[in-house]
């Protein structure tokens, strides 16, 4: 019996990896000789940069964005026509992920934002041009986050929960230093809903009611007439999402997302003056992201196709021939003040995200980052599939596979299912340093998208609704059967994997279904839904009755008990199979203690367990020697329990 308990800080992760070895990795069995790929190190894909974020600067002639280049995600400028790696850092953080948000008008100063430690409570920061820092939010317990510019530059909005947890409240700061940023508050938020979008001008603000996980509606507070109270824009019969996407620079529309009347998210313009809406852009899939120009005249979208997201630029209405960018995922985009250009983040299979830009009016792409490892060759990286396969009732589940090099009926690969987070999140066509690496040593891949996740429409959407831990679990069971249906798969030695809701899946088809996998590895999972909802973050709160009408209501007797038997955490007595876990310990979703208890549970059985914890992480990783680390953990146990 395994009874390894790994508690790393920050310092002794980084004294683990200088240490590790040849000897203290099991080595995986050799790869044919003639794939012309190596087998490589954790560090080679994940020194691979990620880029999260980015704003390009008011004249378009410079952006920034955050990129964990040092180790953990810090904010990085570079102008245009720079060489990629000529960047220059304008912050650097050691142990809380710094995010971009946006330039000043004035192009010298910068806003970004950060946590502590992934506790998740982000404040917002100014970046001095000399070069000083100052939190705008302070308050060790509150969440800020921006909301935009006024139209004159001269303000711009921030919401922030300091007064009340459970609601976000509205201020106007002033982007003058010498006024030493002063603030006044513009809205006092006492209802249960989100702060959606601020308009320039300051008159309106928009607030999402979330009804039910399938229901919500969009109200407008007018600043001129407080008294008036909310305005509801999206009266409507039948359920239907509403997202607001923001307002045009002169304050007069609203843009929102909706689903009404439609399988799939489409683009709708509502005018204040009138109180009329009408639909802008539709597709055959979900548009997920919307942007307009200052002018009005560009207009970009964001189509999420099978897995993929593509974008679209409308220019007065008619579409514009663009650039080639690698097929995957497209997000963050901006654009320039004049409208000419548009930033954003692209990554696909094979290609790690990059910062680009693209000149509209000279029809060129520049991209301003090379994030792939030199260590690396983009053709030693494996291609990504998507494909479809026949679950338990004959329902089609989509999925991506990966598929390693040389794997033939001669020299079948071991595998794993891959789990997404959520409930509702989406395994997408982008770089993945996690599944390149273990495709990389040998390992076939199938990430599913079962049954409840995003971007295949509302009805397979609502498909697992209070039915976690079954119909969701069953789509893995049988994506393994899928995965033995291939002739250059060894379908005898099959793992699950996953983070977050990805996790849950993994504890449960290990409880639930403890035949049907060889062993998991849980990232940060859920193991007790009662106490997760009932620990959700305040901040949280308006989301909470979407939360109880997709997973259970733990304040009712009945929801209580239904929760209890969808928690792995009470059936671990069932666990037989090798398990691995991960956690943070400054997860504000998934309190360390669930993952804690989990592992003691299995190990109490005589089951083979290893639990990794980290003192600087939350909910996922922000760190990347963390991420090196536990890959090279995970890699073991897998050579271990399925090679």
């Amino acid at each position: 019996m395994n009874k390894k308990i790994h508690t790393f800080s920050a310092p002794a992760v980084a004294a683990v990896l200088l240490g590790l070895n040849a000897c203290e990795v099991a080595q995986p069995r050799p790869r044919k000789p003639d794939t012309g790929v190596p087998e490589m190190e954790p560090a080679d894909f994940y020194e691979t940069t990620a880029i999260s974020s980015l704003a390009i600067s008011p004249d378009g002639t410079k952006v920034i964005y955050s990129s964990d280049k040092s180790g953990i995600q810090n904010v990085y400028l570079q102008k245009l026509g720079d060489p990629p790696g000529s960047e220059t850092a304008l912050t650097q953080s050691v142990s809380s992920a710094n995010l971009a948000v946006d330039f000043f008008p004035d192009g010298a100063r910068i806003l970004y934002t950060a946590d502590q430690g992934g506790n998740e409570l982000n404040h917002l920061y100014v970046r001095e041009a000399d070069g000083a820092s100052r939190d705008l939010t302070p308050g060790d317990k509150a969440k800020a986050s921006f909301a935009g510019w006024a139209v004159d530059g001269n303000s711009f909005f921030v919401m922030t929960n300091e007064r009340d947890p459970k609601h976000n409240d509205v201020y106007r700061y002033s982007a003058d230093a010498k006024r030493n940023y002063e603030r006044q508050l513009l809205f006092e938020n006492n209802e249960t809903m989100n702060v959606a979008a601020v308009s320039p001008s300051g008159q309106w603000v928009a607030l999402a009611k979330l009804n039910s996980n399938a229901d919500s509606d969009l109200y407008l507070w007018d600043a001129q007439a407080p008294e008036a109270g909310l305005m509801l824009i999206t009266s409507h019969k039948t359920d239907a999402v509403h997202d607001a996407a923001g307002f045009s620079h002169d304050s007069s529309k609203l843009y929102y997302i909706t689903n009404l009347d439609s399988e799939y998210e489409y683009v709708c313009e509502y005018a204040i003056s009138g109180g009329t809406s009408r639909k802008l852009y539709q597709a055959d899939w979900d548009i997920t992201h919307f942007e307009s120009s200052r002018d009005g005249r560009r207009r970009a979208i964001i189509q999420n196709a099978d897995a993929r997201a593509g974008l679209s630029v409308f220019e007065d209405g008619k579409a514009v021939e663009l650039p080639p960018v690698p097929s995957g995922q497209i997000r963050s985009f901006r654009f320039s003040d004049d409208g000419r250009k548009i930033a954003f983040i692209a990554s696909g299979d094979r290609d790690p995200s990059n910062v680009v830009v693209m000149d509209l009016a000279a029809k060129k792409s520049e991209y301003l980052t090379n994030s792939l490892s030199q260590r690396m060759r983009r053709e030693w990286l494996a291609r990504a599939e998507t494909i479809r396969y026949k679950s338990f009732d004959g329902l089609e589940i989509p999925a991506i596979l990966y598929k390693p090099f040389g794997a033939t009926k001669e020299w079948k690969a071991p595998a794993i299912v891959l789990v997404h987070g959520g409930p509702g999140g989406q395994s997408l066509v982008q770089y993945s340093a996690d599944i390149q690496f273990l495709v990389n040593h040998g390992y076939a891949v199938l990430a599913v998208n079962n049954r409840g996740s995003s971007g295949y429409g509302k009805k397979f959407y609502h498909m697992d609704d209070r039915r976690h831990g079954d119909v969701d679990l069953k789509d893995c069971v049988w994506a393994r059967r899928h995965l033995e249906s291939l002739d250059w798969v060894d379908g005898a030695r099959v793992a699950i994997m996953g983070g977050s809701y990805g996790g849950y899946m993994v504890a449960a088809a290990l409880a639930f279904e403890p035949d049907a996998f060889n062993c998991g590895i849980d990232l940060f999972g859920v193991t007790n839904w009662l106490r997760t909802l009932k620990s959700i973050p305040a901040w949280w709160e308006a989301q909470r009755k979407s939360l109880y009408d997709e997973i259970g209501d733990p304040s009712t007797p009945a929801g209580e008990e239904a929760l209890r038997k969808k928690s792995p955490l009470f059936y671990a007595n069932q666990i037989r199979k090798p398990l691995f876990v991960i956690q943070g310990k400054n997860d504000p979703r998934v309190l360390e203690a669930e993952s804690r208890e989990l592992a003691d549970a299995v190990r109490a059985n005589g089951v083979p367990v290893e639990y990794v914890t980290f003192d600087d992480e939350g909910h996922g990783f922000r760190n990347k020697k963390n991420q090196i680390h536990a890959a090279a953990q995970y890699l073991q146990f897998l050579e271990a329990h399925l090679k």
